[in-house]
Protein backbone atom coordinates (compact mmCIF):
# COMPACT_ATOMS: atom_id res chain seq x y z
CA UNK A 1 0.00 0.00 0.00
CA UNK A 2 1.91 3.24 -1.00
CA UNK A 3 1.90 6.17 0.75
CA UNK A 4 -0.75 9.37 0.43
CA UNK A 5 1.06 12.46 -0.94
CA UNK A 6 3.13 13.31 2.13
CA UNK A 7 3.18 17.27 2.42
CA UNK A 8 1.42 18.23 5.62
CA UNK A 9 -0.47 21.17 4.91
CA UNK A 10 -2.78 20.61 7.68
CA UNK A 11 -0.89 19.82 11.04
CA UNK A 12 -2.93 18.79 13.99
CA UNK A 13 -0.79 21.71 15.86
CA UNK A 14 -2.54 24.23 13.97
CA UNK A 15 -6.04 22.68 15.05
CA UNK A 16 -5.42 24.16 18.83
CA UNK A 17 -5.64 28.11 17.18
CA UNK A 18 -8.59 26.83 14.96
CA UNK A 19 -11.76 28.24 16.17
CA UNK A 20 -13.58 26.01 13.46
CA UNK A 21 -12.12 23.15 14.28
CA UNK A 22 -12.49 23.26 18.13
CA UNK A 23 -15.80 24.67 18.49
CA UNK A 24 -18.19 24.02 15.22
CA UNK A 25 -16.15 20.24 14.10
CA UNK A 26 -15.48 19.42 17.86
CA UNK A 27 -14.96 16.04 17.86
CA UNK A 28 -16.94 14.37 20.34
CA UNK A 29 -18.99 11.92 18.96
CA UNK A 30 -19.75 8.16 19.27
CA UNK A 31 -20.39 5.96 15.94
CA UNK A 32 -24.17 6.08 16.26
CA UNK A 33 -24.12 10.23 16.75
CA UNK A 34 -22.46 10.02 12.97
CA UNK A 35 -25.19 7.61 11.95
CA UNK A 36 -27.94 10.57 13.38
CA UNK A 37 -26.04 12.97 10.93
CA UNK A 38 -25.92 11.43 8.21
CA UNK A 39 -29.53 9.96 8.30
CA UNK A 40 -30.46 13.62 8.74
CA UNK A 41 -28.34 14.58 5.96
CA UNK A 42 -29.61 11.47 3.19
CA UNK A 43 -32.78 10.41 4.31
CA UNK A 44 -35.23 13.28 4.01
CA UNK A 45 -38.57 14.33 1.90
CA UNK A 46 -37.49 14.06 -1.86
CA UNK A 47 -37.99 9.86 -0.86
CA UNK A 48 -41.52 10.93 -1.79
CA UNK A 49 -40.48 11.32 -5.24
CA UNK A 50 -39.84 7.55 -5.23
CA UNK A 51 -42.62 6.29 -6.95
CA UNK A 52 -42.57 8.91 -9.49
CA UNK A 53 -38.97 7.97 -10.69
CA UNK A 54 -39.73 4.18 -10.90
CA UNK A 55 -42.72 5.68 -13.37
CA UNK A 56 -39.96 6.54 -15.53
CA UNK A 57 -37.97 3.20 -15.24
CA UNK A 58 -40.68 0.77 -14.78
CA UNK A 59 -40.90 -2.68 -12.07
CA UNK A 60 -37.37 -3.79 -12.93
CA UNK A 61 -35.30 -1.32 -13.66
CA UNK A 62 -36.34 0.96 -11.01
CA UNK A 63 -35.33 -1.36 -8.38
CA UNK A 64 -32.48 -1.97 -10.01
CA UNK A 65 -31.76 1.49 -10.19
CA UNK A 66 -32.43 2.37 -6.48
CA UNK A 67 -30.34 -0.63 -5.73
CA UNK A 68 -27.34 0.05 -7.54
CA UNK A 69 -27.57 3.51 -6.55
CA UNK A 70 -27.47 2.57 -2.56
CA UNK A 71 -24.70 0.26 -3.10
CA UNK A 72 -22.72 2.32 -5.55
CA UNK A 73 -22.99 5.68 -2.73
CA UNK A 74 -22.36 3.17 0.20
CA UNK A 75 -18.97 2.45 -1.52
CA UNK A 76 -18.55 5.46 -1.89
CA UNK A 77 -19.10 7.10 0.93
CA UNK A 78 -16.67 4.08 2.84
CA UNK A 79 -13.84 4.74 0.03
CA UNK A 80 -14.24 8.15 1.62
CA UNK A 81 -14.26 6.69 5.24
CA UNK A 82 -11.21 4.68 4.63
CA UNK A 83 -8.67 7.56 3.10
CA UNK A 84 -9.87 9.69 6.22
CA UNK A 85 -9.13 6.78 8.27
CA UNK A 86 -5.80 6.11 6.53
CA UNK A 87 -4.60 10.10 6.81
CA UNK A 88 -5.41 9.73 10.36
CA UNK A 89 -3.29 6.82 11.17
CA UNK A 90 -0.37 8.34 8.89
CA UNK A 91 -0.69 11.51 11.55
CA UNK A 92 -2.93 13.81 9.10
CA UNK A 93 -6.34 13.64 10.02
CA UNK A 94 -8.15 15.73 8.18
CA UNK A 95 -11.71 17.64 9.20
CA UNK A 96 -12.75 19.16 6.62
CA UNK A 97 -13.40 17.90 2.67
CA UNK A 98 -11.47 20.59 0.74
CA UNK A 99 -8.31 20.43 3.15
CA UNK A 100 -8.64 16.33 2.24
CA UNK A 101 -9.53 16.85 -1.78
CA UNK A 102 -6.13 19.51 -1.10
CA UNK A 103 -3.92 17.29 0.40
CA UNK A 104 -4.16 14.01 -1.22
CA UNK A 105 -4.89 15.61 -4.77
CA UNK A 106 -1.84 17.93 -4.19
CA UNK A 107 -3.38 20.92 -5.25
CA UNK A 108 -4.28 23.95 -3.86
CA UNK A 109 -7.10 24.84 -6.49
CA UNK A 110 -8.90 21.89 -5.33
CA UNK A 111 -9.12 23.13 -1.89
CA UNK A 112 -10.99 26.20 -3.39
CA UNK A 113 -13.18 23.78 -5.73
CA UNK A 114 -14.83 21.79 -3.18
CA UNK A 115 -15.40 24.75 -0.74
CA UNK A 116 -17.31 26.47 -3.62
CA UNK A 117 -19.32 23.48 -4.37
CA UNK A 118 -19.64 22.91 -0.94
CA UNK A 119 -21.36 26.14 -0.04
CA UNK A 120 -24.09 26.00 -3.38
CA UNK A 121 -24.99 22.75 -1.88
CA UNK A 122 -24.91 23.76 1.81
CA UNK A 123 -26.47 27.30 0.90
CA UNK A 124 -28.90 25.90 -1.17
CA UNK A 125 -30.33 23.32 0.53
CA UNK A 126 -30.96 25.70 3.59
CA UNK A 127 -32.69 28.11 1.43
CA UNK A 128 -34.76 25.38 0.25
CA UNK A 129 -35.87 23.77 3.55
CA UNK A 130 -36.62 27.39 4.73
CA UNK A 131 -38.96 27.49 1.67
CA UNK A 132 -40.43 24.34 1.95
CA UNK A 133 -41.20 24.78 5.38
CA UNK A 134 -42.70 28.61 4.84
CA UNK A 135 -44.86 26.64 2.51
CA UNK A 136 -45.88 24.13 4.48
CA UNK A 137 -47.30 26.77 7.54
CA UNK A 138 -48.73 29.03 4.69
CA UNK A 139 -51.40 25.84 3.56
CA UNK A 140 -52.06 25.22 7.44
CA UNK A 141 -52.61 28.82 7.77
CA UNK A 142 -55.22 28.92 4.64
CA UNK A 143 -56.70 25.23 5.98
CA UNK A 144 -57.23 27.19 9.02
CA UNK A 145 -58.40 30.45 8.09
CA UNK A 146 -59.36 30.82 4.55
CA UNK A 147 -59.78 34.02 4.32
CA UNK A 148 -56.31 35.44 5.91
CA UNK A 149 -54.26 37.77 4.99
CA UNK A 150 -51.07 36.41 5.58
CA UNK A 151 -48.91 35.89 2.73
CA UNK A 152 -46.05 33.00 1.92
CA UNK A 153 -43.24 35.54 2.32
CA UNK A 154 -44.29 36.55 6.25
CA UNK A 155 -44.11 32.00 6.88
CA UNK A 156 -41.05 31.91 5.40
CA UNK A 157 -39.91 34.93 8.13
CA UNK A 158 -41.22 32.65 10.90
CA UNK A 159 -39.56 29.80 9.69
CA UNK A 160 -36.49 32.01 8.97
CA UNK A 161 -36.38 33.61 13.07
CA UNK A 162 -36.98 29.65 13.94
CA UNK A 163 -33.53 29.02 12.08
CA UNK A 164 -32.12 31.77 13.32
CA UNK A 165 -32.60 30.41 17.17
CA UNK A 166 -31.81 27.09 16.35
CA UNK A 167 -28.32 27.72 14.58
CA UNK A 168 -26.60 29.22 17.61
CA UNK A 169 -26.21 25.40 18.73
CA UNK A 170 -22.56 26.00 19.01
CA UNK A 171 -21.36 22.56 17.28
CA UNK A 172 -21.98 20.24 14.74
CA UNK A 173 -21.75 17.25 17.40
CA UNK A 174 -24.58 19.40 19.88
CA UNK A 175 -26.77 18.78 16.76
CA UNK A 176 -27.10 14.78 17.78
CA UNK A 177 -30.28 14.70 19.94
CA UNK A 178 -32.40 16.72 17.42
CA UNK A 179 -30.78 14.38 14.53
CA UNK A 180 -32.11 11.75 16.51
CA UNK A 181 -35.49 13.41 16.26
CA UNK A 182 -34.75 13.64 12.63
CA UNK A 183 -34.33 9.81 12.62
CA UNK A 184 -37.07 8.86 13.88
CA UNK A 185 -39.24 11.19 11.76
CA UNK A 186 -38.03 10.00 8.51
CA UNK A 187 -39.57 6.85 9.58
CA UNK A 188 -42.64 8.60 11.34
CA UNK A 189 -43.95 10.07 7.04
CA UNK A 190 -42.41 6.51 5.73
CA UNK A 191 -44.65 4.46 7.43
CA UNK A 192 -48.21 7.21 7.44
CA UNK A 193 -47.37 6.95 3.68
CA UNK A 194 -47.10 3.28 3.43
CA UNK A 195 -50.17 3.28 5.80
CA UNK A 196 -51.86 5.65 3.41
CA UNK A 197 -50.96 3.52 0.38
CA UNK A 198 -52.42 -0.12 1.86
CA UNK A 199 -55.50 1.83 2.58
CA UNK A 200 -55.90 3.01 -0.91
CA UNK A 201 -55.16 -0.11 -2.48
CA UNK A 202 -57.66 -1.51 -0.19
CA UNK A 203 -60.21 0.64 -0.98
CA UNK A 204 -63.34 0.25 -3.05
CA UNK A 205 -61.68 3.70 -5.09
CA UNK A 206 -58.67 2.02 -5.27
CA UNK A 207 -57.17 3.38 -8.99
CA UNK A 208 -56.84 1.09 -12.05
CA UNK A 209 -53.24 0.01 -12.09
CA UNK A 210 -51.32 0.57 -15.46
CA UNK A 211 -47.41 -0.35 -15.00
CA UNK A 212 -46.73 0.61 -18.98
CA UNK A 213 -44.10 3.34 -19.68
CA UNK A 214 -44.71 5.91 -22.31
CA UNK A 215 -44.94 4.93 -25.89
CA UNK A 216 -42.86 7.37 -27.45
CA UNK A 217 -39.05 5.87 -27.36
CA UNK A 218 -37.88 9.62 -27.15
CA UNK A 219 -40.14 10.57 -24.34
CA UNK A 220 -39.17 6.72 -22.46
CA UNK A 221 -35.76 8.14 -22.99
CA UNK A 222 -35.94 11.60 -21.24
CA UNK A 223 -37.84 10.26 -18.44
CA UNK A 224 -35.74 7.39 -17.84
CA UNK A 225 -32.97 9.69 -17.50
CA UNK A 226 -34.64 12.06 -15.22
CA UNK A 227 -35.74 9.23 -13.39
CA UNK A 228 -32.17 7.90 -12.56
CA UNK A 229 -30.91 11.49 -11.78
CA UNK A 230 -33.62 11.94 -8.92
CA UNK A 231 -32.33 8.88 -7.43
CA UNK A 232 -29.17 9.49 -7.56
CA UNK A 233 -29.84 13.04 -6.03
CA UNK A 234 -31.33 10.85 -3.20
CA UNK A 235 -28.65 9.95 -1.78
CA UNK A 236 -26.64 12.88 -2.04
CA UNK A 237 -24.62 14.30 0.76
CA UNK A 238 -21.37 16.42 0.20
CA UNK A 239 -20.38 16.73 4.10
CA UNK A 240 -19.43 13.40 5.02
CA UNK A 241 -15.60 14.52 6.04
CA UNK A 242 -17.58 17.16 8.64
CA UNK A 243 -19.45 14.73 9.81
CA UNK A 244 -16.53 12.32 10.46
CA UNK A 245 -15.19 15.71 12.15
CA UNK A 246 -17.44 14.81 14.53
CA UNK A 247 -16.10 11.66 16.27
CA UNK A 248 -13.91 11.34 18.75
CA UNK A 249 -10.51 10.23 17.69
CA UNK A 250 -9.62 7.84 16.73
CA UNK A 251 -12.49 7.71 14.28
CA UNK A 252 -10.86 4.53 12.16
CA UNK A 253 -13.67 1.94 11.73
CA UNK A 254 -16.27 4.30 13.05
CA UNK A 255 -17.77 5.83 10.30
CA UNK A 256 -18.39 2.73 8.57
CA UNK A 257 -20.96 1.32 12.07
CA UNK A 258 -22.54 4.58 10.81
CA UNK A 259 -22.89 4.27 7.47
CA UNK A 260 -24.47 0.75 8.09
CA UNK A 261 -26.64 2.69 10.78
CA UNK A 262 -27.59 5.01 7.91
CA UNK A 263 -28.15 2.61 5.42
CA UNK A 264 -30.32 0.54 7.45
CA UNK A 265 -33.05 3.31 7.37
CA UNK A 266 -32.39 4.28 3.78
CA UNK A 267 -33.54 0.69 2.92
CA UNK A 268 -36.71 0.75 5.33
CA UNK A 269 -37.78 4.15 4.16
CA UNK A 270 -36.74 4.14 0.43
CA UNK A 271 -38.21 0.57 -0.95
CA UNK A 272 -40.69 0.75 1.46
CA UNK A 273 -42.34 4.12 0.08
CA UNK A 274 -40.99 3.35 -3.66
CA UNK A 275 -42.46 -0.12 -3.99
CA UNK A 276 -46.03 0.40 -1.94
CA UNK A 277 -46.73 3.82 -4.35
CA UNK A 278 -45.95 2.77 -7.41
CA UNK A 279 -47.43 -0.77 -6.74
CA UNK A 280 -51.14 1.62 -5.62
CA UNK A 281 -50.81 4.40 -8.25
CA UNK A 282 -48.50 3.36 -10.88
CA UNK A 283 -47.34 5.25 -14.32
CA UNK A 284 -50.06 7.84 -12.27
CA UNK A 285 -47.65 8.60 -9.66
CA UNK A 286 -47.62 12.30 -9.31
CA UNK A 287 -44.18 13.82 -8.35
CA UNK A 288 -44.99 13.92 -5.02
CA UNK A 289 -46.90 10.53 -3.84
CA UNK A 290 -48.88 12.91 -1.42
CA UNK A 291 -50.99 14.60 -4.26
CA UNK A 292 -52.57 10.88 -5.58
CA UNK A 293 -54.36 10.58 -2.54
CA UNK A 294 -56.25 13.46 -3.12
CA UNK A 295 -57.60 13.09 -6.43
CA UNK A 296 -59.59 16.30 -8.17
CA UNK A 297 -62.68 14.11 -9.05
CA UNK A 298 -63.89 12.10 -6.35
CA UNK A 299 -63.11 11.08 -1.93
CA UNK A 300 -59.41 11.27 -0.86
CA UNK A 301 -58.25 7.59 -0.61
CA UNK A 302 -56.69 7.86 2.70
CA UNK A 303 -57.75 9.09 6.30
CA UNK A 304 -56.92 12.81 7.00
CA UNK A 305 -55.21 12.23 10.03
CA UNK A 306 -52.60 10.07 8.51
CA UNK A 307 -51.96 12.45 5.65
CA UNK A 308 -51.70 15.01 8.31
CA UNK A 309 -49.52 13.34 10.21
CA UNK A 310 -47.10 12.84 7.55
CA UNK A 311 -46.81 16.58 6.97
CA UNK A 312 -46.02 17.58 10.43
CA UNK A 313 -43.45 14.80 10.60
CA UNK A 314 -41.95 16.50 7.07
CA UNK A 315 -42.15 20.08 8.30
CA UNK A 316 -40.21 19.25 11.61
CA UNK A 317 -37.33 17.00 9.89
CA UNK A 318 -36.62 20.25 7.94
CA UNK A 319 -36.02 22.18 10.25
CA UNK A 320 -33.15 19.23 11.03
CA UNK A 321 -31.90 19.05 7.50
CA UNK A 322 -31.07 22.95 6.98
CA UNK A 323 -29.30 22.94 10.27
CA UNK A 324 -26.93 20.17 9.27
CA UNK A 325 -26.61 21.92 6.09
CA UNK A 326 -25.26 25.28 7.54
CA UNK A 327 -22.07 23.53 9.51
CA UNK A 328 -19.96 23.64 7.20
CA UNK A 329 -20.74 28.21 6.59
CA UNK A 330 -20.42 28.14 10.41
CA UNK A 331 -17.24 26.34 10.65
CA UNK A 332 -15.64 28.55 7.64
CA UNK A 333 -17.23 31.61 9.65
CA UNK A 334 -16.03 30.73 13.04
CA UNK A 335 -12.77 29.59 11.76
CA UNK A 336 -12.58 33.54 10.57
CA UNK A 337 -14.25 35.29 13.17
CA UNK A 338 -13.45 32.80 16.69
CA UNK A 339 -10.45 33.31 19.05
CA UNK A 340 -9.91 29.65 19.98
CA UNK A 341 -7.82 30.57 22.76
CA UNK A 342 -11.19 31.68 24.87
CA UNK A 343 -14.45 29.82 25.53
CA UNK A 344 -16.59 28.41 23.18
CA UNK A 345 -19.37 30.53 25.31
CA UNK A 346 -16.56 33.94 25.96
CA UNK A 347 -18.40 37.17 24.92
CA UNK A 348 -15.55 37.82 22.73
CA UNK A 349 -16.94 34.51 20.61
CA UNK A 350 -21.00 34.13 21.19
CA UNK A 351 -21.32 37.36 19.97
CA UNK A 352 -19.82 37.52 16.49
CA UNK A 353 -21.12 33.62 16.47
CA UNK A 354 -24.91 35.00 17.19
CA UNK A 355 -24.47 37.94 14.38
CA UNK A 356 -22.87 36.02 11.82
CA UNK A 357 -24.80 33.13 11.96
CA UNK A 358 -28.35 35.55 12.07
CA UNK A 359 -27.48 36.96 9.41
CA UNK A 360 -26.54 33.81 7.24
CA UNK A 361 -29.56 33.05 8.05
CA UNK A 362 -31.52 35.81 7.27
CA UNK A 363 -29.99 35.92 3.94
CA UNK A 364 -30.83 32.71 2.90
CA UNK A 365 -34.82 34.09 3.95
CA UNK A 366 -34.41 36.81 2.08
CA UNK A 367 -32.99 34.32 -1.02
CA UNK A 368 -36.24 31.75 -0.31
CA UNK A 369 -38.79 34.70 -0.04
CA UNK A 370 -37.14 36.67 -3.26
CA UNK A 371 -36.14 33.62 -5.77
CA UNK A 372 -38.66 32.59 -7.87
CA UNK A 373 -38.23 28.93 -9.58
CA UNK A 374 -35.90 27.76 -6.65
CA UNK A 375 -36.38 23.90 -7.41
CA UNK A 376 -35.06 23.84 -10.72
CA UNK A 377 -31.85 25.89 -10.06
CA UNK A 378 -31.08 23.75 -7.25
CA UNK A 379 -31.53 21.23 -9.04
CA UNK A 380 -28.95 22.06 -11.26
CA UNK A 381 -26.13 23.04 -8.46
CA UNK A 382 -27.31 19.07 -7.02
CA UNK A 383 -26.41 17.86 -10.71
CA UNK A 384 -22.84 19.19 -10.69
CA UNK A 385 -22.42 19.39 -7.12
CA UNK A 386 -23.34 16.07 -5.55
CA UNK A 387 -22.12 13.80 -8.24
CA UNK A 388 -18.66 15.27 -8.18
CA UNK A 389 -18.37 15.42 -4.54
CA UNK A 390 -20.30 11.51 -3.35
CA UNK A 391 -19.68 9.88 -6.83
CA UNK A 392 -16.12 10.71 -8.55
CA UNK A 393 -13.79 12.05 -5.88
CA UNK A 394 -13.99 9.20 -3.41
CA UNK A 395 -13.31 7.38 -6.10
CA UNK A 396 -10.52 9.14 -7.32
CA UNK A 397 -9.35 9.81 -3.74
CA UNK A 398 -9.09 6.35 -2.96
CA UNK A 399 -7.02 5.37 -6.29
CA UNK A 400 -4.32 8.31 -5.42
CA UNK A 401 -4.22 7.30 -1.71
CA UNK A 402 -4.02 3.44 -1.70
CA UNK A 403 -2.84 3.08 -5.59
CA UNK A 404 -4.56 -0.01 -6.34
CA UNK A 405 -3.04 -1.96 -9.69
CA UNK A 406 -4.31 -1.08 -12.88
CA UNK A 407 -4.80 -4.13 -13.86
CA UNK A 408 -6.67 -4.89 -10.16
CA UNK A 409 -10.76 -5.22 -10.30
CA UNK A 410 -10.66 -2.12 -7.71
CA UNK A 411 -9.19 0.06 -9.90
CA UNK A 412 -11.07 -0.63 -12.70
CA UNK A 413 -14.77 -0.39 -10.53
CA UNK A 414 -13.48 3.21 -9.43
CA UNK A 415 -12.69 4.04 -12.96
CA UNK A 416 -15.77 2.71 -14.27
CA UNK A 417 -18.20 4.42 -11.30
CA UNK A 418 -16.52 8.07 -12.40
CA UNK A 419 -16.98 7.54 -15.85
CA UNK A 420 -20.19 6.99 -15.63
CA UNK A 421 -21.55 9.57 -13.30
CA UNK A 422 -19.86 12.27 -14.97
CA UNK A 423 -22.51 11.44 -17.72
CA UNK A 424 -25.15 11.23 -15.00
CA UNK A 425 -24.28 14.35 -13.78
CA UNK A 426 -24.18 16.10 -17.14
CA UNK A 427 -27.28 14.36 -18.02
CA UNK A 428 -29.18 15.62 -14.55
CA UNK A 429 -27.89 18.99 -15.20
CA UNK A 430 -28.95 19.52 -19.17
CA UNK A 431 -32.40 18.17 -17.72
CA UNK A 432 -32.71 20.41 -15.06
CA UNK A 433 -31.44 23.54 -17.23
CA UNK A 434 -34.24 22.36 -19.43
CA UNK A 435 -36.95 22.38 -16.84
CA UNK A 436 -36.12 25.51 -15.83
CA UNK A 437 -35.92 27.25 -19.22
CA UNK A 438 -40.03 25.59 -19.22
CA UNK A 439 -40.63 27.07 -16.08
CA UNK A 440 -39.39 30.32 -17.05
CA UNK A 441 -41.29 30.63 -20.29
CA UNK A 442 -44.53 30.31 -18.27
CA UNK A 443 -43.59 32.48 -15.55
CA UNK A 444 -47.25 34.09 -15.86
CA UNK A 445 -48.80 30.46 -14.30
CA UNK A 446 -49.97 29.47 -10.99
CA UNK A 447 -47.77 28.89 -7.70
CA UNK A 448 -48.26 25.48 -8.22
CA UNK A 449 -44.33 25.83 -9.80
CA UNK A 450 -43.26 27.00 -6.81
CA UNK A 451 -45.04 23.67 -4.40
CA UNK A 452 -42.53 21.30 -3.33
CA UNK A 453 -42.73 18.24 -1.43
CA UNK A 454 -43.33 19.56 2.13
CA UNK A 455 -46.08 22.13 0.68
CA UNK A 456 -47.84 19.52 -0.91
CA UNK A 457 -47.74 17.19 1.92
CA UNK A 458 -48.89 19.60 4.76
CA UNK A 459 -51.92 20.63 2.48
CA UNK A 460 -52.68 16.99 2.73
CA UNK A 461 -53.94 17.82 6.60
CA UNK A 462 -56.50 19.87 5.42
CA UNK A 463 -57.72 18.75 2.30
CA UNK A 464 -61.56 19.35 2.55
CA UNK A 465 -61.17 23.25 3.26
CA UNK A 466 -58.37 23.97 0.40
Amino acid sequence: MAEPPQPDSFPESSRERDAGASFVLESKGQWWHAGYHLTTAIVGPMILTLPYAFRGLGWVAGISCLTVMGIVSFYSYYLMALVLDFCEKDGRRHIRFRELAADVLGSGWMFYFVILIQTAINTGITIGTILLAGQCLEIMYAAVSPQGSMELWEFIAIVTAVMVVLAQMPSFHSLRHINLVSLILCFGYTFLVVAACIYAGMSKNAPARDYSLESATSDRVYSAFTSISIIAAIFGIGILPEIQATLLPPASGKMLKGLVMCYSVIVVTNYSVSVSGYFVFGNKSSSNIIQNFMPDNGPDLAPTWILGGAAVCVLFQLFAIGLVYSQVAFEVMEKKSADASEGMFAMRNLIPRIILRSLYMGFCGFVAAMLPFFGDISGVVGAIGFIPLDFILPMLLYNLTYRPSKSSVTYWINMAIMVVFTGVGLLGAFSCVRQLVLDVEMAGTTDEQFTDIAAVVTSAAFPGDM
